[in-house]
């Protein structure tokens, strides 16, 4: 397990297409995700520590976010090969286990993964109603460990930017485990 911490913000930055499969059994498109007033995209992954760590959480906000017109959706990019419990049958099973109320996706060619520039599990682009970058940070304080009673970062944003359509320009950068990219 390789711990990385993503980029700073690139604000303004379009969001790349995708068009993949969810465990719903249907395909979905950026656009057939996006909220009225944006997108919480999220690379995440059955295994990873970092996304155990904050799981619950990440359900939490991305329910709450929807009365503010921010809609959700998680990419998972992993070589399911060499991390067979990332596979999509056990996305499909976490998914059903768990209550997701967003899509639930497999970059099987780790495509959207790179036009993204994702780096970690968990990793969060948030985008205002005109596709634009406004949030690439933590969810809260987590590490593996759930900080207690940490501010919600990433809910707090996103609720600024379905407000103003813009992030803050303060962000704490999120850490994981590395994408296991495909030899």
């Amino acid at each position: 397990m390789v711990l990385l911490e993503t980029p700073i913000c690139d604000f303004g930055k379009k969001a790349p297409d995708f068009d993949l499969p969810g465990v719903d059994g249907r395909r979905w498109t950026l656009s057939q995700c996006m909220g009225e007033k944006g997108l919480l995209v999220m690379f995440i992954c059955n295994h990873c520590p970092y996304v155990q760590a904050v799981h619950e959480r990440i359900l939490r906000d991305a329910r709450e976010l929807k009365p503010f017109g921010v809609e959700s959706v998680a990419i998972m990019s992993n070589d399911t090969i060499e991390y067979p419990a990332d596979s999509f049958e056990n996305m499909k099973l976490a998914a059903e286990q768990h209550q997701y109320s967003f899509p639930y996706l497999l970059d099987e060619s780790q495509a959207t993964a790179k036009a993204y520039g994702a780096v970690c599990t968990p990793d969060f682009f948030g985008f205002n109603a005109d596709f634009e970058l406004q949030y690439r940070g933590r969810l809260d304080a987590s590490r593996k460990e759930a900080a207690l009673a940490a501010p919600r970062e990433l809910f707090e944003a996103m609720k600024q930017v379905a407000a103003t359509g813009k992030g803050p320009q303060q962000q704490q950068a999120s850490i994981g485990c590395s994408i296991k990219w495909k030899q």
